[in-house]
């Protein structure tokens, strides 16, 4: 089992930058941050963009992945896109994974002015977003035309550092978003279902372990796809305690998971924790883990 920790980007870099450092040191084996214009309950805090937060990021460590959790097509475009997903593939030395999903309803969608797509046009723009940032990212030229995007002969030089292009990290709880991640994603990860039941919950990812699995046989992938789990989207928090986490994390490799996300401690509010928890399960969990 994988460990992965979300840092919200809501802090200047002078304190940001030892959580990012302490995720190396304590044995994550990945890190990842939110890309989002504002963010829920935070959307009047602070907060920075994702793509140079990474880059920053990747300057401070070496061994951890970094990546968006996740990507969207809200405020987006492909081609301006791949251009900085080069940048950052390339300062990582091959360290990144794009996390991508389809984007909810929200600031991201109101805040440029435009309106917000219907459930149908969001899984089909999203469609076409994960297919062109897929051409752009590994092929030197692109020329696409699509309902929602367009690319005339969009250069894609020098190419990502991880060949043939940087790994896709899918987010899906539904069919259709579920034949993109089987189709694109190196890895698929799911925040399961909405819910305050805890037992509902592992029972609604557990559904949807098997939908993709049963998706993967569909479209006939033959590669490996990883499977991820935001703990974190559970009615109760991962790292309230060691206990807590070490339960879920047992839970979610019963159901076949390979890796588990969760998020940094905060002071107070959404994820609030304290980091002692974070050490406490670098000393005692994640060896064990390997």
């Amino acid at each position: 089992m994988r460990t992965g920790i979300v840092i919200l980007p809501e802090h200047r870099w002078w304190i940001a930058e030892p959580k990012w450092r302490a995720a190396e040191e304590y044995g994550f084996h990945h890190a990842w941050t939110y890309d989002h214009l504002g963010w829920r309950t935070l959307v009047d805090g602070p907060w920075f963009g994702s793509i140079p937060t990474l880059t920053a990021a990747a300057m401070v460590t070496t061994r951890l992945r970094l990546g968006t959790f996740v990507a969207s097509p809200n405020f987006r475009h492909p081609v301006s896109f791949a251009r900085e997903l080069l940048a950052v593939d390339d300062v990582s030395d091959g360290r990144f994974t794009l996390g991508v999903g389809a984007g909810g309803a929200g600031y991201d969608t109101t805040v440029l002015g435009g309106k917000p797509p219907l459930p149908r046009e969001r899984t089909e723009r999203f469609a076409e977003f994960v297919e062109l940032l897929s051409h752009l990212l590994s092929q030197d030229k692109v020329t696409y035309e699509g309902r929602y995007y367009q690319a005339v002969e969009a250069r894609g030089f020098p190419g990502c550092v991880q060949r043939p292009r940087l790994p896709f990290l899918v987010a899906a709880n539904g069919p259709k978003a579920m034949e993109v991640a089987a189709r694109f994603g190196t890895g698929w990860v799911t925040t399961g279902p909405p819910t305050e039941d805890h037992d509902e919950w592992w029972r609604g990812v557990a559904r949807m372990a098997a939908q993709f699995d049963e998706t993967i046989l569909r479209t006939g992938r033959r590669t490996r796809v990883d499977r991820y789990l935001n703990l974190d989207s559970a009615p109760v928090y991962s790292l309230s305690s060691v206990a807590c986490f070490t339960d879920a994390v047992g839970r979610a490799a019963e159901l076949g998971f390979t890796d588990v996300v969760s998020h940094w401690p905060r002071h107070d509010g959404v994820y609030a924790g304290s980091e002692s928890v974070v050490e406490q399960i670098a000393a005692d969990v994640l060896p064990a883990l390997g």
